[in-house]
């Protein structure tokens, strides 16, 4: 496995395949608020299998103060190192743009995933999408 930049409108097919797996049949996220206006500039990260096969992407928004989104990760290569390696390349971009932390909105089911990796949550628990989350921060 291993970790390359996406360009959003080049690898628009693979970014939308994961994302609608993982979040539009997995967990019922509408599918018209699944692709929005800030993927074109956001940052994003494809994780591909060793014979080239997409299997996890995610986004940071570097003009939203560092916000790390829409992390999926197929069911099948979950539970590999998917999902934190695209986190741990996430992180390298902060700090190569200067930032001194990187948030995220977590689904509350994910909040140990994202504990293991250094983020504390910092708010109460809110509705996005149908799906309870809790926004975690991270110093980097």
């Amino acid at each position: 496995m291993y970790i390359r930049l996406a360009d959003f409108a080049a690898n628009h097919a693979e970014i939308r395949h994961i994302r609608f797996a993982v979040f539009v049949d997995e967990q019922k996220v509408p599918e018209d608020i699944e692709i929005d206006d800030r993927d074109p500039i956001c940052i994003h990260l494809l994780a591909l299998s060793d014979d080239d096969k997409p299997i996890g992407t995610g986004r940071i928004d570097l003009r939203a103060s560092g916000k790390i989104g829409r992390v999926a990760v197929i069911a099948s290569e979950r539970r590999r190192g998917v999902g934190a390696a695209l986190m741990e390349h996430f992180h390298g971009i902060a700090k190569e743009q200067r930032l001194t932390k990187v948030w995220c909105n977590a689904q509350v089911i994910a909040v140990p995933f994202y504990a293991r990796l250094g983020y504390r949550a910092t708010g109460d628990r809110f509705d996005e999408a149908g799906i309870e989350h809790v926004r975690m921060e991270k110093d980097v």
